[in-house]
């Protein structure tokens, strides 16, 4: 007897949104805003106060702004989407912490 197998590929179908490629690097920081993101893990926040720490004492003019959530999920599936998306609007760039 002879079997027949069906190969089928392991690679799933995406949504057509074209690739931008990573945003380029900013000129300098001075004058800035950068947003610091807290994931809500346990050492989050004192990795956050390290970077921002180190921001203030390299870079005099930047300004720091902090945005974190009460939850370990995605910022998208939560109440906080539209304060979220108001506070990126807000921000140069963001340094996120993720602290597990």
């Amino acid at each position: 007897m002879t079997a027949t197998y069906e190969v089928m590929s392991p690679w799933a179908e995406v949504d057509p949104i074209p690739l931008r490629g990573i945003t380029p690097r900013l000129p300098g920081l001075d004058g800035r805003r950068i947003g610091l993101f807290n994931n809500n893990k346990l050492a989050a926040a004192p990795i956050l106060d390290a970077v921002e720490a180190e921001l203030r004492d390299r870079f005099g003019g930047v300004a720091v702004s902090r945005f974190g959530r009460t939850a370990h999920v995605n910022v998208a599936d939560t109440p906080d989407r539209a304060s979220y998306e108001d506070w990126v609007r807000e921000v140069d760039a963001v340094v996120l912490a993720v602290g597990d």
